[in-house]
């Protein structure tokens, strides 16, 4: 069966969900999105969305056309008119149809595009067994040239670090900013365990303000591990007693190796175990 797509203001076919060639989103990667998943019917954290995309949209200077009250009622209906009960949404916000010059005042009417699917991000057995993963050498983008608080459209950067990834083998790459500290993998956010504390690259490393990145530091807070947002270099990674990502796709995975360095025992952490469980069931409505 067809998709049905949320374009602009409607529902349509997914042989109907075209944008002009003209859109800057197309043409200069001008725009933001969001990623966001269903479980069990319900839409995780929706409104935690919508609102880093609306914020994403105020920093690069695109007005979305609808509220946020809107917009919520869009994705819910796009996802009823799929019947997905688990899956992902995308959301994205383009610049609009402008000219080829790339001044973005000429694009005079922001694009919206809503897509419910389903999606699978590493293979099943790498959630059980954790995955190998390398140091791109591809750097995190500067902050001043771009906010990593900002989910835009350009994602080039993440994917030259994932193309590293691919090459050398492996299907995650962790990528560094300017001044040599940890930011975050091509598309997920890094944490590592160290004597019992939980640690993450803060947002102003060049690390995206994960929203599953969050919901996992609240339930290790709930459950009595220390959290710490702190500068991490290449050698914490190394000598880390469990290492893992966090993503909207991605969700809870444990990393075994970096750069031919083995984490731990070689398998994901009790820690790591721990809190993929609970965010499992917190993500579904279930409590312990």
């Amino acid at each position: 069966m067809a998709l049905k797509i949320w374009l602009n203001d409607k529902l349509v076919d997914q042989s109907q969900a075209c944008i002009s060639v003209y859109d800057h989103g197309l043409l200069y990667g001008d725009g933001v999105f969001e990623g966001i998943r269903i479980y069990s019917g319900r839409i995780f954290e929706l409104a935690a969305h919508l609102k880093r995309l609306y914020e994403s949209a105020r920093v690069i200077r695109i007005e979305i056309p609808i509220s946020v009250s809107a917009m919520l009622d869009a994705v819910e209906e796009t996802v009823k008119a799929n019947g997905i009960t688990d899956g992902y949404i995308r959301l994205v916000i383009t610049r609009g149809i402008g000219t080829l010059g790339i001044n973005p005042f000429a694009c005079k009417k922001p694009q919206i595009i809503i897509i419910a699917d389903t999606i699978r991000m590493y293979r099943e057995e790498l959630y059980e067994k954790g995955m190998k993963v390398i140091s791109a050498c591809t750097m995190r983008c500067h902050p001043l040239s771009l906010p990593p608080q900002v989910k835009s459209l350009n994602y080039l950067n993440n994917i030259l670090a994932k193309i590293e990834a691919i090459d050398n083998g492996v299907p995650e790459a962790i990528m560094y900013n300017h001044a040599g500290y940890v930011a975050e993998a091509s598309g997920d956010n890094v944490f590592i365990v160290k004597n019992g504390v939980l640690y993450t690259p803060p947002t102003h490393a060049g690390s995206l303000d994960g929203i599953t990145r969050a919901v996992v530091m609240r339930i290790a807070a709930e459950n009595g591990i220390k959290v710490v947002e702190d500068n991490l270099t290449r050698f914490d990674l190394y000598v880390s007693d469990e290492f893992f990502l966090t993503g909207t796709a991605a969700e809870v995975i444990g990393v075994i190796e970096i750069d031919g360095r083995q984490i731990g025992d070689g398998k994901p952490g009790a820690i790591t175990k721990m809190l993929r469980e609970k965010f499992f069931n917190c993500a579904r409505g279930r409590t312990d």
